[in-house]
């Protein structure tokens, strides 16, 4: 399940992927994701995170790179923090509030 495929990411030395969740997932992990892919529709991944993306010739160079401690490393992007719920409830009370308080 999900949660074996986590503690298997956050156990590997990088994760070598053409899937876009799992761009997102090692960039929260931040662990090394290389994707083999063009282009991202994650690119905070690319732009703040440990994803990078290659062409097939590229992987046996970029793999030893990681294993040799060279390859890209990121920062987790701002708000993926895991308290994105507690920020939402914080807005509506707000709101709520507002409205009772305007009333």
């Amino acid at each position: 399940g999900y949660l074996e495929f986590i503690y298997f990411i956050r156990h590997s030395a990088f994760a070598l992927t053409d899937s876009g969740g799992i761009q997102e997932e090692t960039t929260a992990l931040n662990i090394p994701c290389l994707t083999i892919r063009p282009s991202t529709e994650r690119p905070v991944t690319i732009w703040e995170g440990s994803n990078k993306l290659i062409t097939v010739d590229d992987i046996e160079k970029e793999v030893q790179l990681i294993l040799n401690g060279k390859g890209k490393t990121g920062k987790i992007p701002k708000f993926w923090d895991g308290q994105t719920a507690g920020r939402i409830v914080e807005i509506l009370e707000g709101i709520f509030y507002a409205e009772t308080f305007r009333g």
